[in-house]
């Protein structure tokens, strides 16, 4: 079945997309606002893009009911140029979803979650305690993608993983203990990233060897 989105409404292409598009990672992105206040949110438009420099971004868009129509996740990082992607595990997974409702500017949703802010070691946005991972983002640049859609790119500059989680000699990171958990389709749906299987990628001679 074939779809135009250019002749359907945005609601319903956003459906297709994001029921097709699976699994994607949650960044639950800190930052704070020049008043020094912390905001916390969900992110399931997100993924690492590069190694090289090592760079992540965020698909950020409108926000309901703010006076300018941005998000204040999008407003703080075009103000300060600094955020953090702490990711998200099972254990956390209630306590983040709490953080996506749409509190006013006012209000912590740390607080509200009961997840605890740790300093970060070179920008102003804390990071999570209970997060297994946290990037350290600085603002690469920032692309318009429409009147209510920009995709937000930061420079990784710190990367903190729970101890047990990481080989500090080898840098191996034991990713199927970390058990994050991933968006699905619609609102309310997720997957567990602990079901894993294995296929080793081929080079060239492994695929000439198993087709002779």
């Amino acid at each position: 079945m074939h779809f135009d989105l250019a002749q359907i409404p945005q609601e319903q292409a956003y459906k297709l997309l994001v029921g097709t598009v699976v699994p994607r990672p949650i960044a639950l992105a800190t930052t704070v606002d020049l008043q020094g206040r912390v905001n916390a949110a969900p992110f399931s438009f997100f993924n690492a893009v590069s190694s090289i420099p090592p760079v992540v971004v965020l698909g950020i868009g409108g926000g309901e009911g703010t006076g300018d129509g941005w998000k204040d996740t999008e407003r703080n990082i075009r103000d300060t140029g600094e955020f953090v992607v702490n990711l998200v595990d099972e254990a956390m997974a209630e306590r983040m979803n709490i953080c996506a409702v749409d509190f006013p500017s006012a209000v912590g949703e740390l607080d509200i979650a009961r997840l605890s802010a740790l300093p970060s070691a070179g920008v102003k946005p804390p990071r999570i305690a209970e997060s297994p991972v946290s990037f350290e983002c600085r603002r690469l640049t920032g692309l318009s993608l429409g009147a209510r859609s920009v995709l937000e790119v930061g420079r990784v500059v710190h990367i903190h993983i729970r101890d047990d989680l990481v080989d500090p000699v080898r840098f191996y990171v034991a990713t199927d203990k970390m058990r994050l958990v991933a968006r699905m389709h619609g609102r309310g749906w997720y997957a567990r990233t602990s079901d894993l299987f294995e296929m080793p990628r081929m080079s060239l001679a492994d695929w000439e060897a198993r087709n002779r």
